[in-house]
């Protein structure tokens, strides 16, 4: 039966946040980990988390994928674009926090996540924490970060955020990371099969899932 909720949790959301952006964040490469990390920014807002991607999605598309060229934009451009999204309850704090964000970026990493990486030697804690040091970025953020960033960074996986944990233990499958990694026949699934338990008990669905897996 758990074999069977996990197929019908990725049948209904086959793809990760992520992916849906067509943010290649197992690429491991500066550019993607950035809009992921803003991405996390935007979802961590009190904000839903369908137009903190619809908010995400209208920044990448106006080209705005790199520290550099988010801090270069103007204000009132950041603004426009999230509030045109729907993003438009924290537009205006949200857009000074994405220059904000990106400076520190550029300032202590030189535009490059991977060297937040290496300054916290490896270790999933540190990362966590010098995540949330980015204003903005709290539990939250930084938990929608690491389950895509597992693609690439071996020392996160396998990791489950709590959100995603608690769904799972609703439906029955596990109560840590390592359950949830079992579950799944490639490493890649397992962001896939988090952000699909997220959503699903978002959408009071994991009841639905539950019955059709029988």
């Amino acid at each position: 039966m758990a074999d069977a909720m996990v197929t019908e949790l990725l049948r209904r959301r086959p793809k990760s946040p992520a992916e849906s952006l067509g943010v290649d964040v197992a690429a491991n490469t500066p550019a993607p980990l950035f809009q992921w990390l803003v991405t996390s920014l935007l979802i961590s807002a009190p904000i839903s988390a369908k137009l903190a991607m619809k908010g995400a999605h209208a920044l990448i598309d106006a080209g705005l994928t790199t520290p550099e060229k988010m801090r270069d934009a103007d204000w009132e451009e950041r603004v426009k674009l999230l509030n045109e999204s729907g993003y438009a309850r924290v537009d205006e704090k949200t857009s000074t926090q994405l220059a904000e964000l990106s400076e520190r970026v550029l300032d202590e990493y030189g535009g490059d996540l991977r060297k937040l990486r290496e300054a916290a030697g490896g270790d999933p804690a540190k990362i966590r924490a010098r995540l949330k040091d980015f204003k903005g970025i709290g539990d939250t953020g930084a938990d929608v970060f690491c389950r895509e960033a597992q693609r690439a960074w071996d020392e996160l996986f396998p990791f489950a955020d709590a959100k995603a944990l608690e769904a799972a233990e609703k439906l029955g499958l596990g109560a840590d990371a390592e359950a949830l990694a079992d579950k799944v026949e490639r490493r890649e699934d397992l962001p896939r099969l988090l952000s699909a338990l997220v959503g699903a008990d978002l959408s009071d669905e994991l009841e639905e899932i539950a019955a059709a897996a029988r």
